[in-house]
């Protein structure tokens, strides 16, 4: 399904809210909490990191326990589910009747194994997945994906709205964190190619500034045509290409992959790209456009 993204029209009102875990993300989303108005009760295992929120107006807790009793909306943003799993189980009764937003980077099951013990001792379970760095957060660029109970989702979208636009994507809990790593995928996968990049370009000894406005316009506009493109032969099912077939870029791989060797830099994105072109020709889609690629990766 869709994103939903949704925007306040105006300042919401001001509601308790605790934070707990204060690394960079999590200190950035109490900030922003402060900065919004919210009454903000914070919490660290180092309780040291309390201080420079305390400065700006938070209420520092001695224990979890008292972080979670202090605001009807708690927001985890630890190192690992793990570590969630661990902080909050035995707090369940603190945390009944409350509504807990894990904001912790994980995997869709972690998210779903989570919403399923939160039912069991009636919390309100919403999972996250943060798309900004730090710095980004209350930003115009920072989105965060929302997904499980959407009751109290909706109750408490405003106030999550302080941290950054909010795009719910389902009520099955894991989709957030799918959806996250699907994005996050894209963003590697775009930051290896770069990476390669550079390292060939550098490899003959030109200035990775002087390379810089090339890379950033082609990759650029490869990508406004790509990924739009992609989608809409996913969705039709139609993968026939007037821009270069499977077959062509198989041709083309090889000849990548020995400039790589032979200015002595190390290939990994064609090292794997390479086996993928040659299943998809094998099987008969040689004609095809590389959205193709897509379908031939969900059937290994």
């Amino acid at each position: 399904m869709p994103a939903t993204a949704h925007t306040p029209a105006s300042p919401p009102a001001s509601h308790p809210v605790s934070v707990l875990g204060l690394g960079m993300m999590g200190t950035a989303l109490a900030a922003a909490l402060l900065k919004a108005g919210h009454p903000t009760t914070v919490w660290n295992r180092s309780a040291a990191k309390t201080g420079p929120l305390a400065a700006q107006g938070a209420t520092p807790a001695d224990t979890a326990g008292d972080a979670v009793t202090a605001s009807p909306l708690v927001i985890a943003c630890l190192t690992t589910n793990d570590n969630v799993r661990e902080l909050f189980a035995p707090l369940t009764a603190e945390l009944r009747g409350r509504t807990l937003v894990n904001l912790t980077n994980g995997t869709p099951s972690q998210a779903r194994e989570l919403a399923a013990w939160a039912r069991e001792h009636g919390i309100s379970y919403v999972d996250g997945g943060i798309m900004a760095v730090p710095q980004m957060i209350a930003g115009p660029q920072a989105y965060i994906l929302y997904s499980g109970d959407e009751d109290a989702y909706t109750a408490h979208r405003d106030t999550l709205a302080a941290l950054a636009d909010t795009k719910w994507v389902g009520t099955d809990a894991g989709l957030a964190a799918l959806w996250d790593l699907a994005l996050l995928t894209g963003m590697y996968g775009m930051d290896l190619g770069v990476s390669q990049a550079y390292a060939l370009i550098g490899s003959a000894g030109v200035p990775a500034k002087e390379f810089a406005p090339l890379l950033l316009e082609w990759v650029v506009a490869m990508t406004h045509g790509m990924v739009p493109g992609t989608a809409e032969a996913l969705d039709s099912g139609q993968h026939l290409t007037d821009v270069s077939s499977l077959a062509v870029n198989q041709a083309a791989v090889p000849n990548a992959a020995a400039a790589f060797a032979e200015q002595g830099v190390q290939d990994l994105l064609f090292a794997s790209l390479r086996p993928l072109l040659d299943r998809a020709v094998a099987e008969g889609h040689g004609a095809d456009g590389l959205s193709r690629l897509s379908e031939l990766l969900r059937t290994p």
